[in-house]
């Protein structure tokens, strides 16, 4: 029997295929890496145009919260919900096939476009290389780095603030995708193995505890370093991870 070879490109690809199908709020479509990406002017910005661009996704990303809320947010809530979003994107577009394979994806910004009026993300993944926790961490602050420079002004965050929702964000996905397939005490092992704390430029650490429920149940939580401004869109709710909640509501609103 003659073996069959998988190119790094499409084992990738295949890797991707299974994050976004079992994370399905994770809003990512994928381009074979001979394509070339949506043509200029078809309502999607690349990465690499993410300084000229933003206030334009910031825009649209107002008019959505708007249409589905009601109320127009301000421009700086607008542009933290959609900053979350990428971010929350970004972290298991890194950590999702390292967290399910040990490899690290080769995902350039050349690679990454953002749909302006849904915020969709469209991907043309590469190769693949073994890494470790050290390595993750690097990949992603590498590429959200100039991201969170397009945003920073329009957020008006301080670095600290922005670094954290960086933390948050890829923790949540690790713990998302485990949660997702079933395995929620091993993904929260990872989550800490990969951001103990101390690792520079994340703030903090993933710092899960237990909260003890109703019938002798128990709850994995966290709480975040920053705020996603959900409350601030949506204010009688809030986040089960919000800074601004305490375990009692956590435990209510994961008992709901």
């Amino acid at each position: 029997m003659t073996a069959v070879m998988v190119s790094p490109d499409e084992r990738l690809a295949e890797t991707y295929r299974s994050v976004i199908s079992t994370c399905g709020t994770l809003r990512v479509s994928l381009l074979s890496p001979s394509q070339s990406g949506p043509t200029p002017g078809q309502g999607w910005l690349r990465l690499t145009e993410l300084t000229s661009g933003v206030d334009a996704l910031v825009a649209a990303e107002a008019a959505r919260i708007e249409a589905e809320h009601g109320a127009a947010p301000r421009t700086h809530v607008a542009a933290s919900r959609l900053l979350h979003h990428y971010l929350w994107s970004a972290g298991l577009l890194f950590g999702g096939p390292w967290y399910l394979t040990g490899e690290l994806p080769v995902l350039g910004p050349e690679d990454i476009w953002i749909e302006t009026a849904t915020g969709d993300l469209l991907v043309r993944p590469g190769g693949s290389a073994p890494a470790d926790e050290a390595g993750l961490r690097a990949a992603v602050a590498a590429h959200v780095e100039p991201v969170l420079s397009a945003f920073q002004p329009i957020v008006k965050r301080g670095p600290r603030a922005l670094w954290g929702m960086v933390t948050d964000d890829l923790v949540s996905g690790i713990w998302y995708l485990g949660r997702m397939r079933g395995e929620e005490e091993y993904a929260v092992r990872v989550a800490e193995a990969v951001l103990p704390g101390d690792t520079a430029p994340f703030p903090g650490a993933a710092d899960f505890r237990r909260l003890a429920g109703t019938e002798g149940r128990s709850h994995l939580t966290r709480t975040r370093l920053g705020c996603c401004l959900y409350y601030a869109v949506k204010p009688p709710e809030a986040c089960v991870t919000c800074p601004r909640t305490c375990d009692a509501d956590r435990v209510r609103k994961l008992e709901a």
